[in-house]
């Protein structure tokens, strides 16, 4: 990590009772308007600590002294020194997490989940062999180093690509990085005995990933999928929505489907391999539309799926749903990209 600054000029914030409640409670967040003390001004990155009104140590956390979230806490309890083998266990944990949850048939999920697995503002996901750290807050940019260097180290990627939250696009500058930046690549090697225990969450093939394009390919459920790491929405792919996915798979037997906002299909060839007789993507996007196309190019081994016939749609949905009234579906899939992001844009 950075060099931290010695316990004598150690930022220190002192706050609201609510918020140390907060604190107490869990929450991962400290708002600007919480802090009634800080003993100097802090950069973005370095390791603020909270004390509570007895003086007492309460939490450690991120500062960030251009976000309303002024710090995002780390550990709460007793003091602790978050050097290099602190930050190595927290990722060993989060990868513990996860073990056994997928075998061979998938190969693409969420590593680390922010917040919930105690990495504030920052997510990890995993394509193959290719792996997309995402930042959410500019508190990680002057660690980037040292946390990529430890995600080489424990999962030994193929590539690690860094993706980031547009509020983020300016302050990377100076770090002569920006969004889609290959952190790390290496060239495939065998595997050796003396692979690290996580090994299990890499193991790939070599040439799941293209280069040219910024695309990686993986497995989820057996059904292969094209994610574009270093250009595509979120970290490539919509992972969270893998477990909709099989549940629309159980309804779409002998059925026609419409898969509205279609992005790249995901949807649509789970409906397939479930047995529908026909599935229409509809989306604005004649990107998202050629995606869909050469994912189910690559499962056409699949009988369920090469019988399925497979339309494609070019066209605003909200406009195209009001011109085509007339019944024509079984089951019609509806997930829309994030319409109002906030109050001001309802």
């Amino acid at each position: 990590m950075p060099a931290e600054t010695t316990a004598k000029t150690r930022l220190r914030l002192r706050v609201t009772a609510a918020a140390e409640a907060a604190l107490r409670g869990g929450h991962p967040w400290l708002f600007a308007e919480s802090i009634r003390e800080q003993n100097r001004q802090g950069a973005a990155g370095e390791l603020a600590v909270v004390y509570d009104r007895k003086d007492r140590f309460l939490a450690i956390g991120l500062f960030d002294p251009d976000s309303p979230i002024r710090m995002r806490a780390l550990h709460v309890g007793k003091p602790v020194t978050l050097d290099r083998e602190w930050w190595r266990a927290r990722l060993r944990a989060a990868i513990a997490r996860r073990r056994g949850l997928f075998d061979e048939r998938t190969t693409g999920y969420r590593c680390i989940h922010g917040e919930g697995d105690g990495w504030p503002g920052l997510v990890l996901d995993r394509y193959g062999s290719a792996f997309v750290l995402k930042l959410y807050s500019a508190a990680w940019l002057p660690r980037i180093p040292e946390i990529s260097g430890l995600v080489s180290e424990e999962l030994q990627p193929g590539q690690l690509v860094l993706r980031l939250s547009r509020n983020l696009q300016e302050a990377v500058r100076g770090y002569g990085l920006s969004d889609g930046h290959m952190v790390s690549e290496r060239v495939s090697e065998p595997v050796s005995e003396k692979a690290p225990p996580a090994y299990w969450l890499t193991h790939s093939p070599a040439h799941d990933f293209d280069a040219a394009r910024g695309v990686a390919t993986f497995l989820e459920t057996g059904l292969r999928f094209e994610a574009d790491v270093v250009r595509g929405a979120k970290t490539g792919f919509f992972l969270d929505q893998r477990e909709n996915r099989r549940r629309v798979e159980t309804l779409a037997g002998g059925r026609d489907v419409l898969n509205a906002f279609s992005f790249s299909g995901g949807f649509s060839l789970y409906a397939a391999r479930g047995g529908a007789r026909s599935v229409t993507d509809l989306d604005i996007s004649p990107r998202a539309l050629e995606s869909a196309r050469r994912n189910f190019a690559l499962n056409q081994d699949n009988s369920a799926v090469a019988r399925c016939g497979r339309d494609a749609v070019q066209s605003d949905t909200f406009e195209w749903l009001e011109q085509n009234t007339r019944p024509r579906f079984d089951l019609i899939i509806l997930d829309p990209p994030s319409l109002a992001k906030r109050e001001a844009e309802r």
